[in-house]
């Protein structure tokens, strides 16, 4: 299916709306500007995956593997990262508003002007993680107090 969908974008297709991804292996893919509103991405490998511009709208990456990738500007309103891996990820401007990252591991991930609003973040790893560009890196517990003030 992985190879399907980067064959698909590769000819011009952006539009995969409500996709079933589920364990796909999107290793590296360039995915920018993708519409994956709805998709089921649950377990899926996207480390070092480039998702910028991408519409991750109410997706469902429970568990996906996002080590690395590349999600600039996304729009990830509402999507399920349950448990998902965001290690060393760059989430720079992109709204999380509403996601459920409960359990996720964003250690060393980039949220450097990212909309967080309604986010849950409950048992979610944010070890080095940077909220903004001028930011030392904070604890978990430091950018959830810093969140909750804004």
């Amino acid at each position: 299916m992985a190879t399907t969908i980067t064959e698909r974008y590769a000819a011009g297709e952006r539009d995969f709306t409500g996709e079933n991804l589920i364990d796909a292996d999107l290793r590296g893919a360039n995915l920018s500007g993708a519409n994956l509103t709805r998709a089921d991405l649950t377990g899926a490998e996207l480390t070092g995956a480039t998702l910028t511009d991408a519409d991750l709208t109410g997706a469902g990456l429970t568990g996906a593997e996002l080590t690395g990738a590349t999600l600039t500007d996304a729009d990830l309103t509402g999507a399920g990262l349950y448990g998902a891996s965001l290690r060393s990820a760059d989430l720079t401007g992109a709204d999380l508003t509403g996601a459920d990252l409960t359990g996720a591991d964003l250690t060393g991930a980039d949220l450097t002007g990212a909309e967080l609003t309604g986010a849950t973040l409950t048992d979610a790893d944010l070890t080095g993680a940077r909220r903004s560009s001028t930011d030392a890196p904070v604890s978990g517990y430091a950018l959830v107090s810093v969140l909750e003030r804004a």
